[in-house]
């Protein structure tokens, strides 16, 4: 039950918890450093240090270089905003009663960072010279993204509109946050990209994965949280004002208008005033970046994709996490059909940040070892049972609603469990991560890395999306009120009720599926959790790529 984002991988997330899946890693980006090329990067930087008449020169430091670090921290800022916002509407759909149907449908707007790789290599490749090899990407990303979000303003209303007898426009909807989706996962790897020549690599290179995470959290967190609790009119009513009003502070029209005039007119600052390929601070030479044809990196990833080893790896992250689906995708969704403020689910992502900060260093001691995916296997069947106690917390939901809302002990209850299901999740994350770092390949770190990162993002998104799509087929509904008629169809729904009946659910489809997952997982963990063990017993060489040998 990702509460706050429809709610993680996609962060991916991806994404993504709090702290955005994929960027523990050094995968979000494809690229191919080499020993030569990291020696001569070093020499590079050496011979910058030296330049005042044989003379070191004092070294920046972070004081020196706090321009660049506060942009890089607001372009993953600006990143987070359309996550946020993207993982805020299946909330936003189901208070207005869509089908899950259109809810698995809207789901494919988190695809994007989970396939980023197969456009990665272009992003890298393709650019202008005289503008800027980062900034060629950036740049008109933005404007997109502020365009996008500005044409929403107007039409967000219209396409969330639910008139009788026609609920949102969830194709269009999909379609325009699939898009910004898209613009965010390109801007992620130019903005990557950019980060590694940006800040000095011999000081203070290791703040932009501090940027990444902080800023992309903190974006996400205001497109998602804090704008569902100031859209909110009951929350705003009790929070914020005096005299209570029929509507939130803000509207999505409004929030949607504002980022685009800040994405447009800060994009203009950015592409103005900050010059990509102007010589380094303190005298520093500009380190040369590496480069490689986009068909050497297509053919490069292939030629990984076929060793066995990695093949049996891909295919087992691939299947992992069916039996989590109903839990992950769908809970959220069945509290807020059962009554739940989505504000208050939302919110719930607040008090949760201090435990994702801290999972992955207190979980790190116990996957530093030679069998990391231990861990994994340890966990799983934990999180089975966590997915199983959700189904009955939705079944439980109803009997606790009173009239003023939700007692607080219920709500304890939901952020213990949300709590218990983040140990489970990231345990088995941290411990994925840390089997990736284990045997990728060095010469080819990054694009291995990368590779297995979308291989196991892809591995939550696919079963998300059938988990939605199938909640309707298994959901049994009928008549009562009116002889003769059925609710199989939203047709034959509409009939029962203009013959005077009602359409009431017999069995819900959440909770076959909530068993059927569970039954799955156990079945992957008894037949094939034992074989992704036994890949810990591999040799080095089994994980090492072969090409140019």
């Amino acid at each position: 039950m990702e509460l706050s984002d429809s709610v993680t991988h996609k962060n991916g997330r991806q994404r993504k918890p709090a702290v955005p899946q994929g960027d523990m890693s050094d995968g979000n980006r494809v690229r191919n450093t080499t020993p030569d090329l990291e020696e001569e990067g070093e020499a590079l930087l050496r011979g910058s240090d030296t330049e005042n008449n044989g003379q070191p020169s004092v070294q920046p430091g972070i004081r020196g270089e706090l321009g660049n670090v506060s942009l890089l921290l607001f372009l993953y800022v600006l990143q987070g905003i359309p996550l946020g916002l993207a993982g805020s509407i299946p909330l936003i759909l189901q208070s207005k009663n869509v089908s899950y149907k259109d809810q698995a449908f809207f789901s494919f707007v988190f695809w994007p960072f989970s396939l980023k790789l197969l456009w990665a290599p272009l992003v890298d490749a393709l650019y202008l010279t005289w503008f800027g090899r980062r900034k060629s990407w950036l740049v008109p990303t933005q404007y997109l993204l502020g365009l996008f979000m500005l044409y929403l303003s107007v039409t967000v209303d219209t396409l969330l509109k639910s008139d009788e007898g026609q609920g949102p426009d969830v194709i269009t909807l999909t379609a325009v946050f699939f898009m910004l989706a898209f613009l965010a996962a390109t801007q992620d790897i130019a903005v990557d990209g950019w980060a590694l020549t940006m800040l000095s690599r011999e000081n203070n290179v290791g703040y932009a994965s501090t940027c990444n995470s902080v800023g992309q959290t903190a974006g996400y967190f205001l497109g998602n949280v804090l704008f569902l609790a100031l859209e909110s009119a009951d929350f705003c009513n009790k929070y914020l004002r005096a005299e209570p009003k029929e509507t939130g502070i803000v509207t999505l029209s409004d929030f949607l208008f504002f980022w685009g005039v800040v994405f447009l007119v800060s994009t203009t600052l950015v592409a103005i005033m900050k010059k990509e390929n102007a010589r380094g601070q303190h005298g520093r030479k500009k380190v040369r970046e590496e480069t490689q044809s986009v068909m050497e990196t297509y053919k490069l990833l292939l030629s990984i994709i076929k060793m066995p080893a990695v093949f049996t790896f891909c295919s087992l992250l691939l299947t992992a996490k069916m039996g989590f689906s109903a839990a992950d995708a769908v809970t959220g969704l069945k509290l807020v059909e059962a009554g739940v403020p989505k504000e208050q689910l939302a919110l719930l992502a607040v008090p949760m940040v201090p435990l994702q900060v801290l999972l992955p260093l207190i979980i790190s001691k116990y996957t530093a070892g030679p069998r990391p995916l231990d861990v994994f296997y340890k966990a799983f069947p934990f999180r089975l049972l966590i997915g199983l106690g959700y189904a009955v917390l939705v079944w439980w939901t109803p009997s606790l609603k009173q009239e003023g809302g939700f007692p607080l002990y219920y709500y304890t209850i939901v952020l213990f469990s949300y709590a218990l299901h983040q140990v489970a999740l990231y345990s088995m994350y941290v411990a994925c991560m840390a089997f990736h770092a284990k045997v990728s390949d060095p010469v080819i770190g990054g694009t291995y890395m990368t590779l297995l990162n979308t291989v196991t993002n892809l591995g939550g998104n696919w079963p998300s999306t059938l988990a939605l799509w199938m909640v309707d087929p298994l959901t049994s509904k009928e008549c009562q009120g009116a002889a003769g008629q059925k609710c199989g169809s939203p047709e034959e729904t509409g009939l029962c009720v203009k013959e005077g009946g009602v359409c009431v659910t017999s069995l819900d489809g959440y909770y076959v599926e909530s068993v059927v997952c569970a039954l799955i997982g156990l079945t992957w963990w008894v037949w094939l959790g034992n074989r992704m063990r036994r890949l810990q017993d591999q040799s080095p060489a089994a994980w090492r790529c072969r090409i140019g040998q």
